[in-house]
């Protein structure tokens, strides 16, 4: 994997980026490429690149230089996940969930709020995680049923969580709960940080996964939890509002993974159609090889140079954020399944197999086109946006 390849779109990078870019997929290369099948066949959390990332100042990327952080736009944490990508799905969701729980707190978190859990979240002492998603309560975020009741200086929260990405191996926890299941459906749910282990709090189960098997996914329950009223994050009935924000800021991420798979599986797939020799000649002299590499290329960097441009977009903020947030989610997750596909196509019988790469790489694909917000959400995200901004 070579660390510049899939680079183009340097020219809107400053030169910063374009030297963390680098370093990462260098880094990426020689010490995560390396562990990716086995921890794709143990399905173990990679603890040893936790500390890899730590140690690099990677977890730092999304905070405040004065809690710890670098303070990365969202374009440089973008870049990040896309390099650890090309080697790792599950290596790079180290990174995404840690901005993905910290949001949060990033987008309404009181200054207290941020000088108390940020440093150890930034130096990767504290894994975060997200819990909005329940058994009864996907993609209709206003179905949750985890209630937040108000005792005294406290809340006590109970329910369920499903599909929490890092809800086994994260210290702290960004809860979504009721507490007033009288308002009006936007109004019902508050924020929460819950930090664990924690008396009622326990992992129910860990689900055993398609791709990104390690990464783990759990179910979380919440029995009677006692958490501070300090650790709620904004005032009551905001928690939707702060979802939706989180959301608009974290499916960058997403597609940076997407594009990240598909890159390395275009890096796989050229590589493979220069070695492999069939009817006296390399596959890759082959019309119909040729044909799928080109598209493949094409699609990976148009999904790259809108998620740029997204990137730019949403960090200046205005009122089409979440359309640009979904748009480089939905064509992003759609490339990688596309591309993948289409690599272990090139590898033929030997794509189908563990012995190569892409097999993986199309399986960690799939889950792009599936969180935060599956591929149909997206499409009426954006299809909302057209109507709204049309009528106005």
């Amino acid at each position: 994997m070579h660390p510049v390849s899939g680079s183009s779109g340097a020219g809107r990078l400053t030169g910063e980026q374009v030297l963390l870019r680098d370093t990462i997929a260098k880094l990426a290369s020689e010490r995560i490429a390396p562990r990716a099948a086995e921890i794709d066949r143990t399905g173990e959390f990679p603890e040893d690149i936790r500390r890899l990332l730590a140690e690099h100042d990677v977890l730092a990327l999304p905070f405040p230089v004065a809690h710890g952080g670098v303070g990365g736009d969202l374009l440089t944490i973008c870049l990040a996940i896309e390099q650890i990508a090309r080697a790792c799905a599950t290596s790079s969701l180290i990174l995404i969930v840690q901005e993905l729980g910290a949001l949060p707190l990033l987008i309404a978190g009181s200054p207290e709020q941020q000088a108390r859990w940020f440093p150890d979240l930034a130096s990767g002492r504290t894994l975060a995680a997200f819990a909005l998603t329940e058994p009864e309560a996907g993609s209709d975020v206003a179905s949750i049923r985890t209630r937040a009741v108000r005792d005294g200086d406290d809340y006590l929260i109970s329910g369920t969580k499903r599909f929490i990405t890092h809800g086994s191996v994260a210290g702290l926890i960004t809860v979504f709960a009721v507490t007033d299941p009288g308002a009006e459906r936007h109004g019902r749910l508050s924020c929460f940080v819950v930090e664990v282990p924690t008396e009622g709090f326990r992992v129910a189960r860990l689900e055993h996964k398609m791709g990104i098997r390690g990464s783990p996914t759990a179910e979380l329950t919440f029995d009677g939890v006692r958490v501070p009223a300090a650790n709620r994050i904004g005032p009551e009935g905001d928690g939707f509002a702060i979802a939706m924000g989180t959301l608009d800021r974290s499916r960058p991420g997403v597609a940076a993974q997407a594009v990240g798979i598909a890159q390395g599986a275009l890096d796989a797939a050229t590589a493979y159609a220069r070695e492999r020799r069939q009817f006296g000649r390399e596959i890759g002299e082959f019309q119909m090889i040729q044909a799928m590499l080109a598209d493949m290329d094409a699609q990976t960097e148009a999904a790259r140079q809108l998620l740029y441009t997204a990137c730019g977009v949403i960090d200046a903020g205005g009122p089409d954020v979440a359309r640009w947030s979904a748009m480089c989610k939905l064509v992003a997750g759609d490339t990688a399944m596309r591309v993948t596909t289409d690599a272990v196509q090139v590898f033929g019988g030997y794509g189908y197999i563990d012995e190569f790469p892409v097999e993986r790489m199309m399986r960690d694909a799939k889950i792009t086109q599936l969180y935060e917000g599956t591929q149909q959400v997206q499409r009426l995200v954006i299809a909302r946006a057209l109507i709204g901004r049309d009528r106005g």
